[in-house]
């Protein structure tokens, strides 16, 4: 008689390996130590199970094995210790330390770039989404064509969910059959088919321009709690979870503020350390959301220790992005998971009229958000109260057009109107 048990699906496991370039007092570099958390959050995102670390200090990365000769034999152990079915490295490998790391260690080796890339395409929804993360995947692996080869011959194509492993999902190899010019061709394919969908972001873009309604863009570290931000004030129904890159593709909903002022608020995919090159240049037409905004939110996890950190990341992104002469509100978020012992030196940032103190989660300091967002939108407006001739109502279209309408009563004189209007329309109104 035969019996089926039920078995739990098994994880990948994945070894976490790090080159410590900056030794501090205590030995170990603190960023570095952070980077390895990050990466094994990164690998539970992405599936895996990290069953142990290594971090080697050396002057600089070995050029041909990342590490060195003897760290390699104390993985090897390592490996067969754990039962490691694969290698993450902290940072991007060259082909040449790829192809000589798996010959080493005859296991597979990926980096944090791939890692990255894999999560991206297990969370792509749109069509776009999925044509940016092929396409940054595609344009990574031409130039490791030859670093990859052996691994290549066994990496399958596979739709996000699939089970083959971390570095599968998205469009794969087939067994090197796409070779570099297929790949060339498939990425120029991709190059008009995402040049379309650009064309129609700048015309909704361009809309949104004429009909005058403000633009706020959502910035931040990955998990800082922007789609919670976003959900909270406009009931956006975006996913929600506790975990790096939940969601992945921009999301744009209306929100009326208390003077009936409509906004708009733009959700953008969340930063962090050592973004991929090729993924910024894929993204750069959803990343530019903030580039076409009226003003930034930039929301902070303030509970997390490396905040700091990740508020530089954000920052140099930006710049990056050649996001600059925008107004930025920075927004310190999860301020109810601060300890006494923190929260004092944490906050002490919080007190300039640029930042302001809030929990998406729990709904505190939204007003405060609110009246800060409103004033920095509305900065160089006018405020008027006019009573206009019924042969005047087409400056009324005008005021609505371009700005606040915020009474409009007819009256036997005329329309008596209180409104926001720009500087520079002034004398077309009055």
């Amino acid at each position: 008689m035969a019996e089926i048990f039920e078995t739990k699906e098994q994880k990948e496991k994945v070894l976490l390996v790090a080159v410590d370039l900056g030794i501090e007092k205590d030995g170990t570099s603190a960023d570095v130590e952070a980077s390895l958390d990050e990466l094994a959050e990164l690998a539970r995102t992405a599936g895996a199970e990290p069953v142990g670390r290594m971090v080697q200090k050396r002057e600089g990365i070995h050029p041909g094995t990342y590490i060195g000769k003897g760290k390699i034999d104390e993985l090897r152990d390592l490996i067969w210790e754990t039962g490691a079915d694969t290698v993450v490295c902290d940072d991007e490998l060259s082909p040449a330390q790829f192809n000589n790391l798996q010959e080493e260690l005859q296991c597979k080796v990926i980096d944090r770039t791939v890692m990255i890339l894999d999560i991206f395409a297990a969370h792509a929804s749109t069509s776009e989404g999925k044509l940016q993360v092929e396409l940054a995947q595609l344009r990574y692996r031409a130039s490791r064509l030859t670093g990859l080869g052996k691994s290549l011959s066994r990496i399958g194509g596979g739709a996000a969910g699939s089970t083959g492993g971390i570095g599968t999902r998205g469009p794969g190899e087939k067994k090197l059959e796409m070779d570099r010019r297929l790949i060339r061709d498939r990425i120029s394919m991709l190059n008009r088919q995402l040049k379309n969908m650009v064309a129609t972001r700048e015309t909704m873009r361009k809309q949104r321009r004429n009909s005058a309604v403000k633009v706020v863009a959502i910035v931040g570290y990955t998990n800082a709690g922007k789609s919670t931000l976003l959900n909270t004030l406009t009931q956006a129904e975006v996913l929600e979870e506790d975990m790096l890159f939940a969601t992945l593709d921009p999301t744009t909903r209306s929100y009326e503020l208390e003077n009936g002022q409509k906004v708009l608020f733009t959700d953008t995919v969340g930063f962090i350390n050592k973004l991929p090159h090729h993924l910024i240049r894929a993204f750069r037409s959803t990343l530019e959301e903030a580039k076409y905004a009226d003003m930034i939110l930039h929301v902070v996890d303030c509970s997390d220790e490396n905040y700091e950190m990740h508020m530089k990341v954000v920052y140099d992104t930006l710049k990056e992005l050649e996001v600059q002469d925008k107004p930025v509100l920075t927004v310190f978020n999860k301020i109810d998971r601060l300890t006494e012992e923190n929260a004092g030196e944490i906050l002490r940032d919080a007190y300039s009229e640029d930042v302001v103190k809030i929990s998406a989660k729990k709904r505190v300091g939204l007003e405060e958000l609110l009246e800060k967002m409103e004033k920095i939108l509305n900065a160089g407006f006018v405020r008027i109260e006019k009573t206009f001739s019924y042969q005047e109502a087409g400056k009324i279209q005008l005021i609505r057009k371009y700005g606040n309408l915020e009474t409009e009563e007819y009256r036997e004189d005329g329309i008596y109107v209180e409104a926001a209007i720009p500087a520079e329309y002034v004398n077309q109104v009055m």
